[in-house]
């Protein structure tokens, strides 16, 4: 590896002193434009890299946000990645993205790094077998913000921005027995995480709230993914009775459930009602298109890093552990999935 290039080969290549060199590559008023221009190109002409990092941690500040993800192959991670890159990029921030992979050691791991790496704040999603907070000590200690979102502490004293999965629940199993569905699954992911262990609960008031029974062998909990499809159907009709609706906490999995079900014949949505979650693309994609929860994952991503960055500029620098849920507003999409009544 070729030596790195100081300010003094740049001092010394020109003839002016390195005081020179660092206060034009600053655009320092002090030094005139046609040395700054002499010093801009033999830099360009060296090959100078400023060392932005030093510089900011001089003014207390890398400028650099960390984010931790369960899977960077989520479509909803991808949407809440590209809110938060764009509210970033607009406020001068860079971000440091990792994953977990779902795992405790590694989200241990990404946070150690990210602490060593000196970020400004931290944001993350929960992984799936994250039971207790010990590892983000640090961050509390040192007063570096830290704001979960969408997985969330089932502490309240920590800020998060989520949405009502209880109500989400709710709502889009209501939705299935509005369109007379009597025997409806839930299928959902680990019932640690908050997300579908909420959306259980919603799924559960709502049969209560239609006198309706509730079958726990009815309760599918899997990897929510595009493979999971022929699994599911297997169980449903294997069911006695089979079930008529199906509300499945991941589109991806839901879309592959309605590819599984046509290929055995059975005809969506007079024989099955399903209902997905998060409106990804995939949702618009399958026929019959899919109803959903519309999760605005996107405008997650804006609303974490813009709390983050303001906490960030609060002279106060109040501690953004004592600050309320967030709580962003949903809506249910029905679509041809579910939309019994129009046939």
């Amino acid at each position: 590896m070729k030596k790195e290039i100081t300010i003094y080969d740049i001092a010394s290549q020109i003839g002016v002193s390195p005081t020179t060199v660092s206060r034009a590559l600053n655009n320092h008023p002090r030094v005139n434009e046609r040395t700054k221009k002499k010093i801009y190109e033999t830099a360009e002409e060296l090959g100078y890299q400023s060392n932005i990092f030093a510089s900011n941690l001089r003014r207390k500040y890398t400028y650099n946000l960390g984010v931790i993800v369960p899977r960077l192959d989520s479509p909803f991670q991808s949407s809440v990645l590209a809110g938060m890159e764009k509210m970033a990029s607009e406020a001068g921030y860079n971000l440091i993205i990792s994953q977990s992979l779902d795992s405790l050691s590694k989200e241990i791991a990404n946070t150690k790094s990210m602490f060593n790496s000196r970020v400004d704040g931290l944001l993350v999603s929960l992984a799936a077998d994250t039971g207790n907070i010990d590892h983000f000590q640090p961050f509390f200690q040192k007063e570096i913000p830290v704001l979960f979102y969408d997985r969330v502490p089932e502490q309240n004293q920590f800020t998060g921005v989520v949405i009502d999965n209880v109500q989400a629940g709710f709502e889009a199993t209501s939705h299935l027995i509005d369109q007379g569905c009597e025997n409806i699954v839930h299928v959902l992911g680990n019932p640690k995480i908050n997300v579908y262990m909420d959306r259980l609960k919603g799924y559960k008031y709502a049969l209560m709230d239609h006198d309706k029974h509730y079958n726990p062998d009815y309760v599918i909990h899997l990897k929510l993914d595009e493979h999971a499809g022929e699994n599911i159907v297997e169980q449903l009709l294997n069911m006695d009775p089979v079930p008529d609706g199906l509300l499945v906490s991941n589109d991806t999995c839901a879309a592959s459930c309605v590819i599984a079900l046509k290929k055995r014949g059975i005809e969506i949505p007079r024989q099955m009602a399903i209902v997905g979650f998060n409106n990804d693309l995939i949702s618009r994609m399958v026929d019959p298109n899919l109803s959903t929860i519309n999760y605005p994952s996107f405008h997650m991503g804006e609303v974490a890093v813009k709390n983050l960055i303001n906490h960030l500029s609060d002279e106060e620098n109040q501690l953004l552990q004592k600050t309320e849920t967030i709580t962003l507003r949903f809506s249910l999409i029905v679509r041809g999935s579910s939309n019994r009544l129009a046939l």
